[in-house]
């Protein structure tokens, strides 16, 4: 193998498109990126332009392909990676999207899952898909499509119309779309990590589940064809810079920094900083069930293999906490600024954020919860607040840690850890302090790209296998706690309070008429 060829993966996250291009030695040698709008249509909606991601990830592989001045002869394959239960849904025959994507964060299907529980509540369908019934994973966001948007029903059972997260959007487009690619369809298709946070796949079958689907009133023919994270998903239509290259990896965002951090024997452990907070334990061949708070899931799947499974504890407000007190705040100038804030006072003087802008998800599961700051008097000043910020960063990921070690038995004493946020060494010396374990950074923070890279490069033999990958990995800075017990207990006391006051904000009108009085 000529290992002077390229590995390209297409990062699709909240906030932007990226493609890094990887050379044998996981090396990044290049890298474009664009940001896409985030689109509020009303409180609790989040919402993407699927046209826009789809123009924007061409744009960012033609901007990083042409300045190394390479083509699709030098590249052996391309892996995809995703936001994950970012939903759409479009017409097969023309590649139209019936309504715009409906994000991960979005909360507008609180009354689709309250239907949808029944009398058995939240953990109806947990023994068969792993999760709970949320506004979190995709299928009530496609019920609602099918049910809100003018004729979108009626055209789903007739069959025009495809559902998919990102990645299996990316990879219609990328297989031609609604002109096929030379004679042949698109590829309709996902893998076993994306499928996994739908709300219809069985964890153990693999298979969509007929029964929750006809439930929830999802035509399974609007599904896409669920495959190994590791395999053939097709090639790139004949046209374009990539005009031919492999498609043979594709993992869900943070199954793909699991794969990047080497996380490939049972109790490894990551955190990753990025819109949200997302910690994975994996659990090995044998899908494990939480008491804790954690949702099940696929953490990936090699061709012709057994799948691997992992515990999940999700945190949806990270660095778009950071964003949020930048953009709407404007306490802020650029997210890099916040670090020297913080550093700038002693403590936190008395503030904590809770930022449940969309209900608490894990350990707490509480979608009536929104955010809160507490503790403020006359003395707090913005870098008292922007210290609040980073520091619930790290009192979030506690929280799922200490469910992680409830959960297993096992105490965890060293957390890896990736994302943009980790070059914040204030956030992960507090990390450290706060959970009194060590926090290590590998050298390539952007292990969600290099899990998409390294699960392309294993499917055309670029990397020929699991240990030749984690021989790539190296780690960066190990920081180790320092904190006072009595310190950590204190602040971690203050932080239990502050969620407290979060529950319960968002009434409910029904249950209150009901328990109303009656004249």
């Amino acid at each position: 193998m000529d290992y002077k060829n390229y590995v390209v993966a297409i990062d699709q996250g909240t906030t932007s498109t990226r493609c890094i291009v990887f050379n044998h030695d996981a090396e990044i040698v290049n890298v474009s990126q664009m940001e896409h709008k985030q689109i509020f249509p009303e409180e609790g909606w989040v919402e993407h332009d699927p046209q826009e991601i789809w123009t924007n990830t061409r744009r960012v592989v033609g901007e990083a392909l042409a300045e190394l001045d390479i083509s699709s002869k030098d590249i052996e394959a391309v892996g995809i990676t995703n936001q994950r239960e970012t939903t759409i849904v479009w017409d097969k025959n023309t590649g139209e999207p019936v309504y715009n994507a409906i994000v991960w964060q979005d909360t507008r299907t609180g009354d689709i899952c309250k239907q949808l529980m029944g009398n058995e509540g939240p953990d109806r369908w947990r023994e068969e898909t792993g999760l709970r019934i949320n506004s979190y994973p995709a299928a009530p966001k496609i019920k609602w499509i099918l049910d809100n948007v003018d004729g979108a029903r009626e055209r789903a059972e007739a069959g025009d119309l495809l559902f998919g997260t990102i990645d299996t959007w990316l990879l219609w487009n990328l297989t031609g779309g609604a002109e096929g690619n030379d004679g042949e369809a698109a590829v309709h298709a996902t893998d076993v990590t994306n499928a996994s946070r739908t709300l219809l796949m069985d964890l153990e079958t693999l298979k969509w589940d007929e029964d929750i689907c006809a439930e929830i009133g999802i035509p399974v023919s609007m599904l896409p064809e669920i495959r190994p994270s590791v395999g053939n998903f097709g090639q790139v239509r004949s046209r374009g810079t990539m005009a031919g290259v492999p498609i043979t990896g594709i993992l869900g965002d943070q199954q793909a920094a699991m794969f990047g951090q080497g996380c490939f024997e049972e109790g490894d452990t990551k955190n990753t900083y990025g819109t949200g907070l997302f910690m994975l334990m994996n659990t090995g061949e044998k899908p494990k069930w939480s008491d804790h708070g954690l949702i099940t899931t696929v953490c990936y799947q090699l061709a012709d293999e057994k799948p691997v499974y992992a515990l999940e504890g999700s945190v949806s407000m990270g660095g778009a906490l950071v964003q949020w007190l930048r953009d709407e705040l404007q306490m802020i100038p650029n997210a890099a600024s916040i670090e020297n804030k913080a550093k700038s006072v002693k403590d936190n003087g008395g503030v904590y954020i809770v930022p449940a802008f969309s209900g608490l998800f894990a350990p707490r599961w509480q979608p009536d919860a929104r955010g809160v700051i507490v503790g403020l008097t006359r003395f707090v000043n913005r870098n008292h607040i922007a210290r609040a910020v980073l520091e619930a960063a790290a009192y979030q990921t506690r929280e799922v840690l200490d469910a992680m070690v409830a959960e297993s038995g096992t105490p965890i004493t060293s957390l890896s850890v990736d994302g943009g946020m980790t070059m914040n060494e204030f956030l992960m010396q507090f990390q450290s302090d706060i959970l009194d374990v060590d926090v290590t950074r590998p050298n390539n923070i952007e292990t969600t790209a290099l899990g998409a890279a390294y699960a392309a490069g294993m499917g055309v033999g670029f990397w020929s296998s699991l240990d030749e990958v984690k021989a790539h990995i190296s780690i960066d800075k190990k920081w180790r706690p320092k904190m006072e017990a009595a310190e950590r207990d204190r602040l971690f006391h203050q932080w239990n309070r502050a969620v407290e006051r979060t529950y319960g904000w968002v009434e409910d009108p029904e249950a209150e008429e009901a328990a109303a009085p009656k004249q």
